[in-house]
């Protein structure tokens, strides 16, 4: 298993609209995204810096997308 490629909060936020979520709203620096279905993450945008693994994983769970899905969706559509 290949590891986790990092990327930024806002390469991440591209994918999030990719894939259907909306931005609800903002608190500092923390953005609360909803899907229509009703899954929701939150994203830490903190100027260019990646996000760490873990961070991503969980937020991976959150939106329901296999990590063999966000590979994909990183060099296809983002």
């Amino acid at each position: 298993m290949s590891r986790l490629k990092l990327v930024s909060a806002k390469k991440m936020e591209k994918l999030l609209f990719h894939l259907g979520f909306e931005k609800v709203r903002q608190k500092e620096s923390h953005a609360f995204y909803r899907h229509s279905d009703g899954r929701t993450t939150t994203l830490p945008h903190h100027g260019n810096r990646m996000l760490l693994r873990p961070l991503l994983r969980e937020i991976i769970r959150e939106i329901e997308v296999t990590i063999e899905q966000y590979d994909e969706l990183l060099e296809n559509s983002v």
